[in-house]
């Protein structure tokens, strides 16, 4: 039964909510179990997020897309009714994931305050169109994943896709992608993306950091990654008995580790106040060395094309793959011995490498 307390509460973390979607500048938590399995699952759950200030928005995933048919897909309808309730008795808004018009048209017959778009949904410009479709004249919260490619344009689409339809309080949530290389993440989060994302149409940006982890030894790091990087807030999976859920166990933490989390971050500034002008000096600085960057670059194409035309003269295929190897080893031991990172060093020669094969190519092809 919704108290008058927690009517009160309700409306005061709504108002937040709504708030930050115009004015960004507190980090916004959004936390719940990543299938809603029951109802006792999720009101214990969700009471114990209840007492943790931080949480904003209490997450509950009601149709779950697996991979393989048998594996648990959600309870449906049914899930919606205890995730009403739990909103009820905490005062917690709510938010759910919605792939399909009939999935939106439930999810508003039962309150939820907020959707969100699953990176499988965000892949289909379909999909997309026949959710902002649905949603058109609806003033609710709505966060859009990033597609599971690492395609900013396919992401940007599906924004316009909303703002076409008249869906104004718009946020996305960085979830990481799919990789071909193994890494420890189970998506790499390559974090340029969502900055780039950014930068282009100004949105705010959630980071899913368990998604991106797929496990719980990688959250707290993740986290504080994602804080450094100024993400405008965080989504985490948390489940009472994480061991026993039905989906995505690794992954998930405790209410009270959520709190162990969160207490271990450090906040920082988005404005730079008083130091804004050794900021800008230090800037420079970076503008210059990129500028320099872009030159050696341009020089170091101009020697590659020398080389394809020697190449085409003399009848010698573009890649010697084991002077290639040769190479960007010495490469990874140099910048290792620099201070850099090896990974980092790898993929800047393995992008100009590739670049070059295809410069000489065309040389060849001409």
């Amino acid at each position: 039964m919704l108290d008058w307390k927690n009517c009160a509460i309700f409306a005061t973390v709504m108002a937040n909510l709504l708030f930050w979607f115009d004015n960004p500048s507190f980090p916004l938590l959004i936390a719940g179990p990543c299938s809603v399995e029951s109802e006792e699952q999720l009101l214990c759950t969700a009471r114990q997020l209840a007492q943790i200030p931080e949480v904003s928005l209490l997450r509950g995933g009601i149709w779950k897309p697996r991979t393989r048919p048998d594996a648990f897909e959600g309870r449906g309808e049914e899930g919606l009714v205890w995730l009403r309730e739990a909103k009820h008795e905490t005062g917690l808004p709510t938010a759910t994931e919605v792939a399909t018009p009939e999935h939106v048209e439930l999810a508003l017959k039962y309150d939820v305050d907020a959707l969100w778009i699953g990176a499988r949904t965000v892949v289909n410009p379909f999909s997309v169109q026949q959710l902002a479709d649905a949603l058109r004249g609806v003033d609710v919260p709505v966060f859009i994943k990033n597609p599971v490619a690492p395609d900013v344009k396919l992401w940007i689409g599906a924004f316009e896709r909303f703002q076409k339809a008249g869906v104004t309080r718009l946020a996305a949530i960085h979830r990481g992608f799919q990789h071909y290389k193994e890494t420890p993440y189970r998506n790499f989060p390559m974090w340029e993306i969502p900055i780039e994302l950014n930068r282009i149409i100004n949105v705010p940006v959630i980071t899913d950091i368990s998604h991106i982890c797929g496990c719980r030894e990688l959250l707290q790091q993740t986290a504080q990654k994602a804080l450094d990087l100024a993400t405008d807030g965080l989504m985490v999976e948390c489940h009472c008995n994480p061991d026993a859920a039905l989906t995505d166990a690794r992954q998930q933490i405790t209410p009270t580790e959520l709190k162990n989390l969160l207490s271990n971050l450090v906040y920082r500034s988005k404005q730079s106040g008083m130091v804004e002008r050794e900021l800008a000096d230090l800037r420079s600085e970076i503008d210059d060395i990129d500028s320099e960057l872009l030159q050696l670059l341009s020089r170091r194409m101009d020697v590659s094309a020398q080389i394809g035309e020697y190449k085409k003269r003399n009848n010698v295929t573009v890649v010697q793959m084991d002077r290639w190897k040769k190479i960007l080893a010495e490469h990874i031991a140099t910048g290792t011995d620099l201070g850099l990172d090896a990974q980092l060093v790898a993929e800047v020669f393995e992008a100009i490498h590739q670049a070059s094969i295809e410069r000489q190519s065309r040389i060849l092809e001409d």
